[in-house]
């Protein structure tokens, strides 16, 4: 399992590192994220939901961080508007 902490980064860049890491992983593969972003709490399963991804889970860690857990999906689709790995 791959822990990405994002403490500290304002949206977008939580979803952005959670993003170039998920394409660097095998299907299947899971990644938590920890965010201090409040935004993260939409911005992360709506990523998902777009990206073909699998939120697993999110909890609160209790010192204003949250962390999600995320499955790797089958693909990443390569939506209109979406940054790619490069632009990051």
């Amino acid at each position: 399992m791959t822990v990405l902490d994002a403490r500290g980064l304002l949206c977008p860049l939580p979803v952005l590192r959670l993003r170039k890491q998920l394409l660097a992983l095998p299907q299947g593969a899971i990644v938590r994220l920890i965010a201090t972003d409040r935004m993260a709490m939409v911005d992360v399963p709506h990523f998902c939901e777009q990206a073909g991804h699998v939120m697993v889970g999110t909890r609160d860690l209790g010192d204003g961080a949250l962390e999600f857990t995320v499955r790797r999906g089958p693909s990443v689709p390569q939506a209109e508007g979406l940054v790619t790995p490069e632009d990051s």
